[in-house]
Order: structure tokens, then sequence, then C-alpha cells
């Protein structure tokens, strides 16, 4: 019973810790003040159990003899909590690191939707247009770039609504060519583990081919039924492309090919997130962007990528708050779709994703013994 508790007791407490933390950031980057992160690395509880008996005579004078039980017990608790700071090393890759595309790919694998998750995760839209590079910013105060991708993520969402939305990798075969004279059996042995081994006798040479696993695109169409040459040509393209941008390509003549487009999402760090839900609250608010005309009605499109209430009291029907500086801030409460509950919860999910292996020496720690 006291596992049982204890196990329960924890898993809501850092589960809460980190999303008061995820909020009280936001509210910190809305105020322009640095934010900061700690983490529990470490919870050790020790219980210890006591139970005694006996007897003892009861209080009935001196003509009486009769002996009553006494039954005693006692549960200590003693947990240890290790709190260690996000910092140094860790801080930059966890905060101000851009995300991958695989975190990206990952997400919306497990059917997340893609307009959420690119209005949290996407800092821009690139694309060429007339031989020059054009980026649209996920920026409210950039109003015609800010317009233009929230109707291109929405139009994205709509082709996802119809299980048209492709987020795989482009697959083809590779190949290379070793002169003869440079193939010896052990190496015959060792390659054709991995590799498709064919001899060319006319060129006197082996050529070694492979089929192996390119960059990450979000398509309406499936990948493998291009050209092999097409499929090198995309994935040279998007070589170019640094780890955290990811290629989207929409055709026409396939689902939501009405709103044809080609470039690359550029992803922005943790910090950037919060940053813009922090700046979005007052200082640079989000407005409502209609959807394209060539957009089949979609389902959700707030105005607020997640909606934060910043108060002077408590707000009375809130769930979670933190107060800082004077001042409530809390999630917005909504009926129907939770849209904000949902965006939290992948803030949630992409501030666990930026783990790494927490340092075991040089950061200073706090132990709290309880």
């Amino acid at each position: 019973m006291a596992l049982d508790h204890a196990v329960l007791a924890y898993n809501e407490a850092a589960t809460d810790i980190v999303d008061k933390q995820i909020l009280l950031n936001i509210a910190r980057a809305a105020r322009h003040q640095p934010i900061h992160f700690t983490v529990l690395s470490s919870i050790a509880a020790t219980y210890n159990f006591t139970f005694n008996a006996g007897a003892t005579p009861a209080l009935t004078g001196n003509s009486g003899g009769l002996m009553m039980p006494v039954f005693g017990g006692s549960i200590a608790e003693n947990p240890t909590v290790s709190i260690v700071p996000v910092e140094g090393e860790a801080f930059t890759k966890r905060m101000l690191a851009p995300l991958q595309e695989n975190k990206l790919t990952l997400l919306l694998r497990q059917g997340m939707d893609v307009d959420m998750a690119l209005r949290l995760m996407a800092q821009e839209f690139r694309t060429f247009h007339e031989g020059e590079e054009v980026a649209y910013a996920n920026k409210p105060s950039d109003r015609s770039g800010y317009s233009f991708f929230r109707r291109l993520v929405l139009h994205l969402s709509s082709i996802q609504d119809r299980n048209r939305l492709y987020v795989e990798p482009l697959f083809f075969t590779q190949s290379w060519k070793l002169p003869a004279s440079a193939m010896t059996p052990e190496g015959f042995t060792a390659l054709e583990k991995d590799y498709e081994i064919r001899f060319d006798p006319a060129a006197n040479r082996y050529i070694l081919s492979k089929k192996v696993a390119g960059r990450l695109m979000i398509t309406n169409y499936d990948p493998d039924n291009l050209t092999e040459e097409e499929r090198i040509r995309l994935n040279q393209e998007a070589e170019n492309s640094p780890p955290n941008e990811i290629a989207v390509d929409i055709r026409e003549h396939y689902p939501g090919g009405e709103f044809p487009v080609h470039g690359t999402f550029r992803l922005r760090s943790f910090h950037s997130i919060l940053d813009f839900i922090g700046r979005s609250i007052a200082e640079e608010p989000e407005y409502d962007v209609p959807p394209d005309p060539r957009t089949p009605p979609v389902r959700e499109n707030p105005v607020s990528t997640v909606g934060i209430m910043e108060t002077e009291s408590l707000p009375s029907d809130a769930g979670l708050t933190v107060e800082f500086d004077g001042r409530y801030y809390s999630l917005r409460p909504e009926a129907g779709h939770q849209w904000n509950l949902e965006a939290f919860r992948l803030l949630y999910q992409l501030y666990q994703m930026t783990v790494i292996d927490l340092p075991t020496f040089g950061t200073p720690s706090i132990t709290i013994a309880k």
C-alpha cells in the first residue's frame, strides 16, 4: 500500500511540477525575463514499519488481576529528492538548439494535428519564387508572412483529415563502383552481407548497391510511387537543408493539390516556442486568419496557438495556474474541443523530447531530505 501510494503521488507531483514550470517560463518570456528549468534527477524513499504488542495489568485496584493487551505501530517515510538545474551544455542542447525533423515526424506519425504541431514548432516556411528564396514567418507582426503560414498549415491539416498526408523518408538505391583488383575474398564476404554485388565484365569492376533511407518529406502522395531518379533528386535537394528543416512537396492531381506548394519548414528551439507563446499574451497577439479559398472545411482554426490568460487575481474557473510578478497566468478555459489542453500537452511532450542524459558531476544540485 505504501509503495502504491508513493509511486502515484510522486508521479502526479513530478508531472505537476513540469506543467507549472512550462507555464511559469511562458510568463517569464512574456515579461522578457530569462527562462529557467530544474529537473528531478532522482527520488529515493525509505520506509520504516514497526509494530509491537504486549500486555499490562489493568488499573483495577489491589484485588484485581485482569491483564489488558497493548498494541502499537508506526510508519516513517524518508524521501530524498535530487533537483538539478538545467544549465550549461544541457541548457544549450535542450532549450536553445533547434528541434530536429525527426521529432516532428514522430509526433505526426502518432496522429498529432499537423496544424497544431507546426504552429508551435515551425519558425517559418521557406520556398523559392522567381528564383529568389522567400520566407513566410510564423510571427504575427509579419502580417503577410504569418497569414500565408497559417493558411498553409491549415491546408495541410485538411489533407491530414482525409488521411492523405504522408510523412515518409525517401527510399532509393545508392550504388558504388569498385575495381575488381581491389576486391579480396575476405572483402567480398564482408560486403555481401549489406550490399547487393554485381560484376561488370566489360569494365572489370564490381557494382555495389544498397537501398538507403534519405531525408523525410511531407507530401500528399506516396513517395514510393515516384521514379528512382525523382526520389534521388528530391533527396539531394533536401540534403542541402539543415537538420531542423523538413521538406514539403504538395503536388497537383493529388488530394489537396489545388493548393500546390514546395519548400521547407524551419523548426525553432524550445526556448523560441516559449518566447512565441509568451509574446502572444499581450505584446504580439495572434489574430484570426481564415482558410485559403482552396482549402475545404476544417474542424479547428483557433486564433491562439496556446491561449494563456494574464489576470490580476486568481481566476475562479482556471485549472493550471501560476503566479509571477504579481500576476496570474493560466490556460484559457474552452467549451467543446479542448484545443488549449491538447496544445499544452504537446508542449509537455516537446519538453520531454528534449531530455538528454543528466550530468553526474560538474553541475550544482540541490538535495532535499524530508
